[in-house]
């Protein structure tokens, strides 16, 4: 592994986390990293909810089967995309910019020494539906993903899972 992207390859899921609260300056750095992704035709149609009390928190983990770490998190957000501002209001472009957010936010996360753990809503319907009316998204707003937040309780190694078997030059 390239030293040079160590910061990368250190970047981790992380699911165990100290009970220390996160600064709003963080937060806040976290959410400009999320908005300094690439979008199609630069739509920019993200929208975060930014959560921080126990109520809000549990009540995403309660839509979220594989969101159990969300129990000791002490911030969480939930990521939506808004289809009227995707380029061509195309659910995959939407999709791309997104995403695209969510992996800076866990970048950024993982730079300040904080812990993140991505969790997918879309595109499973009963999700999208539960976190739609828990946080009253309107009807144009698609969440996406809910990201897991908090000072990292457990370490994990660095790593990369290349695979040169699935690279390919050229051609198939």
């Amino acid at each position: 592994m390239n030293p040079v992207l160590n910061s990368l390859f250190a970047r981790r899921s992380i699911r165990k986390y100290t009970r220390q609260e996160i600064p709003d300056t963080l937060i806040n750095d976290l959410l400009e990293a999320a908005m300094a992704a690439p979008s199609a035709v630069a739509k920019d149609p993200w929208h975060f909810i930014v959560l921080r009390s126990r109520a809000a928190i549990d009540q995403l983990a309660a839509s979220l089967p594989n969101g159990k770490m969300l129990a000791e998190a002490t911030a969480a957000l939930v990521v939506c995309g808004d289809i009227t501002r995707a380029h061509d209001q195309e659910l995959s472009f939407l999709l791309q910019d997104v995403s695209a957010a969510i992996e800076n936010i866990l970048l950024a996360a993982h730079m300040l020494g904080l812990g993140g753990c991505w969790l997918g809503i879309h595109p499973r319907e009963e999700r999208i539906a539960a976190v739609s009316r828990q946080f009253n998204l309107p009807t144009s707003i698609i969440p996406v993903a809910g990201i897991s937040l908090g000072w990292p309780a457990e370490k994990k190694e660095a790593r990369t899972r290349f695979n040169s078997a699935l690279v390919h030059h050229e051609q198939w």
